[in-house]
């Protein structure tokens, strides 16, 4: 039982003990001297002599404690918690404010500096050495991360609960539509569950790790369909289910313009046989007898026919050119990139060439624009149309832009041009046509002769817009934590270890200090998996509280009702935060106070935050004891956690410091021998006076 007791109501006992024994020893002597003695008329005196003594031993006992107590029980907690937070939660300042308050302790501050300056010693050379050890792996590791980023397929790496060790940055794409994937999230918040389930019972079943599985999913929010391949991973234990890699790619574009190609077909040849039947049919019967030729209605009809199948041809041929420029995917180039590629092409050829034309960005083939225009100087050059051209680019009202491609000289029949088309480019590229350049950029291109006298070739490009600054890339990068795969996930909440759960670390600012009447005005929030915060796995949004902010608030969270415009409601941006946090324990400093903004508004987001909950103010007066400051300030000061000045009094910044704040609490929790969630919150219930519990 008084194991389980601080040292400070130990030595309180102590105290009390030794003052009781003081006055109970004294009254027992009194009583023995009184027993025997021989004059009744001293009794009174004694008696007084007595309580007036056993009061002065209280009072010296309790000076005499209050003293121990400050300068020597406070001060061995104070130093114990600083030992304990330099070797558990990895911060290596001096512990200077501790030796101040135990410098009646004797040697024992000095020796306790001297032991956690040694260890820092020996953690940062540990480290070094480490570092040096494992730079290699590193440089491989980011390469490989860098590698499997850029892989043009989504790859994901699930436990056999589908819950998410690993996936790269397609795969956010191809997810977003279910919220964006988290590590430890279940893989079927985002597909359909029936044949990813069904593909994986099947292919555990074989216990094959070079066996392979193809499968149809689709998402579940939008129903986009995606093509599949899962492999089961070797079985490494046989009392634990094996995870598993799925590969995923969107097809729902390919197919839909497959299936409008094919629909084209279909149509064409609807369309075209029966004008065709009809022309065959009017044309036999003019065979047959000479006088039908003079038939009127017979050559009318003859003629409707013909226009109907020359328009059906035209329309269709038009909207297969327009299906053929989606189904063959190009890149953005830059239009002076693509005229110094033409202009090296025509140096090396002994021609002159100038350009000219505004920034556009160009979707095209490059590298076959290049050969075409410069087997298209060449072959001029040889029929001595010129050797010296211009190159000008303009834009049309449209979409799209030309090429001119001029010069001053003989002009080109257009007869000649479109036997040029069918002619070999490149004989390293004996397939390459020109025509058949044309025609993968579902175009065409004619001569003019010019009115000023010039000759030109005319080539537009379908798609062209005006080049911008380029947007900051969006930061793309695997997430992963192998360790989960093997994870045991049987135990409930309460039975489950700090480092096994799964926390959502969030913070709120507001337009004030009253939950009851005040409005959220930004939410952000971070996961915590494993033991250590995922970078990229961040929730933060602006929340409009349909009311004014007031001055005082802005000046505090830097928020004002112009940054707010626009941005959802705590409807909207509740919900998303519920389907970031959702499986996880939610974690804030001072939570009483920001879940009652979000309790609040629960029947308009319709969802219940019903989610364990830890109060980082709770955990620090578990770890550091209910007299010293638990502010967030305070907490990251003593854990030697630095909070950007910029980002104080921000929602991500506050939320940051709150989740380093909480992953260097939790070693010390277990250093106490508070090992689950449940001991936890028994130990967190003691402090109930400071905030109340929330589970």
């Amino acid at each position: 039982m008084l194991e389980r007791l601080s040292l400070r109501i130990r030595i309180l006992l102590f105290f009390a003990a030794l003052g009781i024994g003081a006055v109970a020893a004294m009254g027992l002597g009194g009583w023995l001297v009184l027993s025997r003695m021989d004059h009744p008329d001293l009794v009174g005196a004694f008696v007084q002599a007595g309580i007036l003594g056993g009061f002065l031993i209280l009072f010296l006992v309790t000076g005499i404690w209050y003293l121990f107590d400050a300068n020597v029980a406070r001060a061995i907690d104070a130093l114990a918690n600083a030992i304990r937070t330099r070797a558990v939660a990895d911060v290596g300042d001096d512990i200077g404010a501790e030796r101040e308050k135990a410098k009646y302790l004797g040697d024992l501050a000095p020796a306790a500096a001297a032991i956690t300056r040694s260890l820092a010693e020996t953690r940062s050379a540990l480290a070094e050495s480490v570092a040096r050890e494992t730079s290699r792996l590193s440089a491989e590791k980011s390469r490989l991360e860098k590698l499997l980023a850029d892989v043009p397929v989504a790859v994901l790496l699930c436990t056999a609960d589908y819950q998410l060790v690993f996936y790269n940055g397609q795969a956010v794409n191809v997810l977003e539509a279910g919220g964006a994937p988290g590590l430890d999230r279940n893989l079927l918040d985002y597909l359909r569950e029936g044949p990813v389930r069904h593909a994986y019972e099947r292919m555990s079943k074989l216990n094959d790790p070079e066996a392979a599985s193809d499968l149809i999913c689709a998402t579940t929010g939008t129903g986009r369909l995606l093509s599949g391949r899962m492999r089961v991973l070797r079985r490494t234990d046989n009392t634990r289910r094996p995870g598993f890699v799925l590969t995923l790619r969107d097809v729902t574009t390919d197919l839909a313009a497959h299936a409008a190609r094919e629909a084209l077909l279909s149509e064409v040849f609807d369309r075209v046989r029966r004008p065709a039947a009809n022309l065959q049919t009017v044309i036999g019967v003019l065979s047959e007898d000479a006088e039908m030729t003079q038939n009127q209605d017979l050559t009318q009809a003859m003629m409707a026919e013909i226009q109907a199948l020359s328009s059906a041809i035209t329309e269709l041929g038009t909207r297969y050119d327009e299906g053929r420029s989606d189904w063959r995917p190009q890149s953005q180039i830059r239009s002076r990139d693509l005229m110094d590629a033409i202009t090296a092409q025509y140096d090396a050829s002994g021609l002159s060439l100038e350009v000219e034309g505004p920034e556009l960005m160009l979707t095209c083939d490059g590298f076959e624009l290049a050969l075409f225009f410069r087997w298209l100087g060449e072959k001029l050059a040889a029929q001595d149309h010129a050797r010296a051209f211009q190159l000008s680019l303009s834009e049309e009202d449209g979409p799209g832009a030309v090429i001119d491609l001029i010069w001053q000289g003989l002009p080109l029949p257009v007869g000649d041009f479109d036997a040029w088309l069918n002619e070999q480019m490149d004989a390293d590229i004996p397939d390459l046509t020109p025509r058949a350049v044309l025609n993968a950029h579902a175009t065409e291109a004619w001569t003019e002769t010019r009115p000023d006298g010039a000759a030109a070739v005319r080539l537009p490009i379908p798609n062209a817009r005006r080049a911008t600054l380029r947007p900051a890339p969006i930061e793309r990068e695997v997430v992963y934590d192998f360790e989960l795969l093997s994870k045991e996930r049987n135990a409930g909440v309460l039975e489950s270890r700090l480092q096994d759960l799964t926390y959502v670390v969030f913070d709120t600012e507001t337009t004030g200090l009253t939950p009851s009447s005040d409005e959220i005005v930004q939410i952000a929030a971070v996961r915590v998996v494993n033991g250590r915060r995922v970078r990229r796995e961040v929730f933060d949004t602006l929340v409009d509280p349909q009311r004014p902010i007031p001055a005082s608030s802005t000046e505090v969270h830097g928020i004002t009702e112009e940054m707010v415009k626009g941005a959802p409601t705590i409807a909207d941006a509740g919900k998303r935060f519920h389907d970031f946090a959702r499986g996880a324990v939610l974690v804030a400093h001072n939570a009483p106070f920001d879940m009652e903004f979000l309790r609040r508004h629960e029947k308009n987001i319709g969802v219940s935050f019903d989610h364990p909950v830890l109060d980082t103010v709770l955990l620090s007066a578990v770890v550091y004891g209910q007299l010293e400051q638990h502010s967030l300030d305070a907490l990251t000061a003593r854990l030697g956690i630095t909070i950007p000045e910029e980002a104080r009094h921000t929602a991500i910044g506050d939320t940051v410091a709150t989740a380093d704040a909480f992953l260097k609490l939790i070693p010390m929790l277990r250093s106490r021998g508070l090992e689950t969630f449940g001991d936890v919150l028994t130990e967190v219930r003691r402090h109930g006076r400071l905030l109340k519990d929330l589970n």
